[in-house]
């Protein structure tokens, strides 16, 4: 079986989160969305909101499993639920410096653990949660830029 892991802090999911996540979907026989806590940033949802949020959007897909895993490294987390690689989406150049840091990283602590790129959608390019976030904080409409239940959350904690 061909297993894989696409882990983030998701906070909040974008349409290009999810876009990386359906794609995912069809190319592994299961895919785990690992939920975690971006250490470096004050988080807007709890992870149980963010939980929610993630199987919100991906519940149609059948291979798909959402689990957190807080305190330990990805690399472990990936070995303990048998996935061989980790899944990870790059919108523009200046991820890339990033996520290849990340990988290389990855790759020392476990070399038997491959990191797959996808490149994100056209349409998705200029998608973060950061600017979601902005936006939604001054009452600009996030519809079109993250799930439905993501929109309405918020609109509840930001108000119109």
């Amino acid at each position: 079986m061909r297993i894989a892991i696409y882990p983030g802090s998701f906070d909040p999911i974008t349409n290009g989160h999810v876009d990386i996540m359906r794609r995912g979907s069809k190319l592994f026989d299961k895919l785990y969305i690992v939920l975690s806590k971006n250490v470096s940033k004050k988080g807007t949802f709890t992870l149980e909101e963010r939980t929610q949020f993630v199987r919100c959007a991906v519940a149609d897909l059948d291979n798909v499993e959402v689990i957190v895993a807080e305190k330990e490294l990805t690399v472990d987390f990936a070995k303990s639920v048998g996935a061989t690689v980790i899944l990870r989406g790059l919108r523009a150049a200046t991820d890339f410096e990033y996520e290849f840091s990340m990988a290389m990283m990855n790759a020392k602590l476990d070399p038997e653990i491959e990191t797959v790129f996808l490149t994100a959608d056209n349409g998705h390019m200029y998608l973060s949660s950061s600017m979601v976030k902005e936006v939604a904080k001054f009452s600009g409409d996030v519809s079109s830029f993250v799930p439905g239940c993501v929109a309405d959350a918020l609109k509840a904690k930001f108000g119109d």
